[in-house]
C-alpha cells in the first residue's frame, strides 16, 4: 500500500511524549503513512520566527495530505500570533471538528451517553485578533463575520450531520446583542436549514444555550456555532463528557486539514510520563478516516475503546471507583496497541467505511450574487477626549460642519449627548455620529475628509472613523442604547 505523506509536528510541553505514543500506535495499527516532521512552536518562536514557524515547513505541510499537531506553546506577551490561529487562517481550515463523547460508566461524567459534535467557525470573529490601544484608558477589537465564512461554516455543519446520519443541527448566536454581526451568522443559518428539510434544526442565545449544553447535554446533536463561542463550549462540552483530555478535533478546508487535541501544552506536566495521549489519538484517527484508510481508522478507535473499558487510564481520569491501573503516557500506548484487533465488549465498537464520512470536506458557494447598492448616509468618529462630554460639544459646535451635522456622541455604546443621565460613567474614548444634513441624504468620502482636517484643525483627536452606510436602503450600522 502506498505510504500516505503526512506532516507531524511534535510541539512543545507534553507534545512530544504524546506524539511518540500516538505514531507508536499508528505505526503498529499497519497504518501506510510517510512522517514528515517539521518544528514549530516554542523553539521557532525563541529563534525570532514571530509566528512560531520556519517559512519552510510551510511547503511540507501543503505537500502533505494532512498536517497532525501536538499541543503548542505561545509565549505571552509581546507580538507574538497564535501560530493555531494563523495555521487555520492560512491554510483556509475553515471548520473545526469537535466530536464530545462520554464513555460511561468507564469515565467519570454526570452525562452518560453524550454525543455532541460542535463545528465551530476556525477564520473569523475575534480570532482574527486585530485590537488596538485607542486611548489611555480604552482598547478595541474588531469582531469580523462575513457571509462567506457563516454560508461555509453552517453549510459544513448540515453536510456533517447528513453523511454521519445525525438528526439535528443548533445554531448558538448572541444575535440579541450583537444584532448585525451574530445576526448575519443566525441570518444564513435559517436560510441553509431550509435545504435540509430531513434535519431538524434550532436556534439558542448563546447564554442560555450553554447553560442547556452544561446541565442537558443530550439534548443537543451538533451544534454549529461562531469561532469564539465555539472554542470555549467545545471545551466545556468536552470537560462535562468526561475529559478535555480526551477530545480531538480537525481543522478541515478546501484544499489542506490539520488534526489536534483541544487541549494545550500543559507545560507542568512535561517530562513525567503522565499526560493522557487520547486526545491527539483520537485526532490522529479522524486523520485516518479523512485520508481513506478507515481499516487503521477502526482498528485504533476499538482498541482505544478496549484499553478505556477495561479500566487502564492515565492519572487524569483515574478513579478508584471505575479503574483498573493507573498508567503513563507510554505504558497507555502500549496498552492500546496489545489491543490492536480487539473491540469493546460494552461500548459501542466503530466500523469507518469509505473516505471521509467522520470528516467531510467542505464545499463554497462560488455562484455570482447580485451586489446590493450601498451608499454613504453618516460617519462615526472615535476620539481621545479627556473631560466632560460637554466641553467636546462645545468645542464641535465651533465648528462649520457643511453638509454634515452631529447627531449624537456616545461612549461605550450609550449616548451621552444630548440628554447625558447624571449616572452614566464615561471612559476617554467618544463616538460622534455624524449624518447627512438633509434627513435621508447622501454624505461624500470628501465631505468625510474635510471633516477629519476640520477635527484635526480643532486639535480634537481622532482615533478612528466608519463610515455609515445603507444596502438597498436598510442600515448597515446599529444605533446606540437611547438613541432616538
Amino acid at each position: 500500500m502506498k505510504k500516505v505523506p503526512i506532516a507531524v509536528a511534535y510541539g512543545d510541553g507534553i507534545g512530544p511524549e504524546i506524539m511518540e505514543a500516538t505514531l507508536a500506535i499508528l505505526e503498529a495499527s499497519g497504518a501506510a503513512l510517510e512522517i514528515n516532521r517539521i518544528e514549530i512552536g516554542e523553539k521557532e518562536y525563541m529563534k525570532g520566527f514571530s509566528a512560531g514557524i520556519d517559512p519552510s515547513s510551510w511547503d511540507i505541510i501543503r505537500k502533505s495530505r494532512a498536517f497532525l499537531k501536538a499541543p503548542i506553546t505561545t509565549p505571552q506577551g509581546g507580538g507574538f500570533k497564535s501560530l493555531n490561529v494563523t495555521i487555520r487562517t492560512t491554510l483556509g481550515l475553515f471548520a473545526n471538528v469537535r466530536p464530545c463523547v462520554a464513555y460511561a460508566p468507564f469515565v467519570k461524567t454526570k452525562h452518560p451517553g453524550m454525543d455532541v459534535v460542535v463545528v465551530r467557525e476556525n477564520e473569523e470573529d475575534l480570532y482574527t485578533g486585530i485590537e488596538y490601544r485607542q486611548s489611555q484608558d480604552t482598547y478595541h477589537a474588531l469582531k469580523i463575520i462575513s457571509r462567506p465564512g457563516c454560508e461555509k461554516i453552517i453549510r459544513y455543519a448540515f453536510d456533517f450531520a447528513k453523511a454521519n446520519q445525525r438528526k439535528k443541527v443548533t445554531c448558538f448566536t448572541k444575535d440579541n446583542i450583537l444584532k448585525l454581526s451574530d445576526g448575519l451568522f443566525h441570518k444564513v443559518f435559517d436560510e441553509i436549514a431550509k435545504e435540509y428539510p430531513e434535519i431538524e434544526n434550532e436556534h439558542w442565545i448563546i447564554d442560555i444555550g450553554a447553560a442547556k449544553l452544561a446541565d442537558t447535554p443530550n439534548a443537543f446533536d451538533v451544534i454549529v456555532m461562531p469561532n469564539l463561542y465555539g472554542d470555549i463550549l467545545s471545551d466545556v462540552a468536552a470537560q462535562i463528557a468526561g475529559s478535555v483530555g480526551l477530545a480531538g478535533s480537525a481543522n478541515i478546508g478546501e484544499k489542506h486539514a490539520m488534526f489536534e487535541a483541544i487541549h494545550g501544552s500543559a507545560p507542568r506536566r512535561a517530562g513525567q510520563n503522565l499526560a493522557n495521549p487520547s486526545g491527539l489519538l483520537l485526532s490522529a484517527v479522524m486523520m485516518l478516516v479523512h485520508i481513506g484508510d478507515s481499516k487503521a481508522a477502526s482498528l485504533v478507535h476499538n482498541a482505544w475503546l478496549k484499553t478505556i473499558e477495561e479500566g487502564i487510564h492515565t492519572y487524569d481520569i483515574y478513579t478508584d471507583a471505575i479503574s483498573k491501573v493507573k498508567v503513563g503516557t507510554s505504558e497507555f500506548a502500549k496498552a492500546v496497541i496489545e489491543r490492536l484487533g480487539k473491540e469493546p465488549d460494552q461500548l459501542k465498537a466503530v466500523k469507518y467505511s469509505g473516505t471521509s464520512k467522520h470528516v467531510l470536506q467542505g464545499r463554497q458557494e462560488t455562484a455570482e450574487k447580485k451586489m446590493d447598492s450601498k451608499e454613504i448616509v453618516g460617519v462615526d468618529v472615535f476620539v481621545d477626549h479627556h473631560g466632560d462630554v460637554d466641553k467636546l460639544h462645545e468645542k464641535l459646535m465651533r465648528l462649520s460642519l457643511g453638509g454634515l451635522k452631529l447627531t449624537m456622541i456616545a461612549n461605550r455604546g450609550v449616548k451621552v449627548w444630548p440628554d447625558k443621565h447624571p449616572e452614566t460613567s464615561c471612559v476617554d474614548n467618544y463616538r460622534l455620529r455624524f449624518m447627512a444634513l438633509a434627513r435621508g441624504g447622501s454624505v461624500s468620502r470628501r465631505e468625510i475628509s474635510g471633516l477629519i482636517q476640520k477635527l484635526a484643525d480643532a486639535e480634537i483627536d481622532f482615533v478612528q472613523t466608519e463610515n455609515l452606510c445603507t444596502f438597498e436602503g436598510l442600515p448597515g450600522y446599529t444605533v446606540s442604547q437611547d438613541e432616538q
